[in-house]
């Protein structure tokens, strides 16, 4: 049993998340979020604790940004796009309970720190911003991190509030151009 609400999209996701694990969830209904919704978020967060678990899509971006807002300090969970793809539809509905599992072992707790070990000094050494290749740098570096696909601006931010170490940064750096000479 997970103690913290999952927070999802809709039905088929609670549907998929129950099937992984025994837990709670909460629906957002889409981006459209209620005043209502996001209250009982809000006091969710209070007693139990939030995970945050949308689809990895603009959408579900816009989703997560929304419900973090209005749930301080909440946990992430973040599922790669291939493991959430079922015949061009993408979805946390679609993704195997292995796949759901494994996400939900990889939280990320967001902090309002604003100081990081990550600078964008660091994003632009390693390419993930202003380089031709950037986006799928940030893909796959977003995938080992366990923090998913961002912008650069997003992929900073992330790495500042998820407090990514510059030790866990250089590893996963080190992972992903192995991954791309191999």
């Amino acid at each position: 049993m997970i103690k913290e609400i999952i927070v999802v999209e809709g039905k088929d996701d609670t549907v998929a998340v129950k099937r992984a694990v025994e837990a709670d969830t909460i629906e957002t209904n889409g981006s459209a979020i209620g005043d209502e919704v996001l209250r009982r978020i809000a006091l969710a967060n209070e007693r139990r604790g939030v995970i945050i678990f949308t689809d990895p899509d603009h959408a579900g971006e816009r989703i997560r940004k929304i419900v973090a807002r209005h749930a301080p300090g909440c946990k992430h969970a973040f599922l790669p796009q291939e493991k959430a793809l079922y015949k061009g539809d993408i979805g946390i509905e679609n993704a195997s309970p292995e796949a759901i599992r494994q996400a939900l072992s990889e939280l990320r707790t967001e902090t309002t720190d604003t100081a990081g070990e990550v600078t964008w000094e660091h994003l632009m050494e390693a390419g993930l911003i202003v380089h031709p290749d950037a986006a799928n740098r940030r893909l796959l570096v977003g995938k080992l991190l366990g923090i998913g696909y961002a912008n650069g601006k997003q992929f900073y931010k992330r790495c500042t509030s998820f407090r990514i170490s510059k030790a866990e940064f250089d590893e996963a750096m080190r992972e992903m151009e192995q991954q791309l000479e191999g």
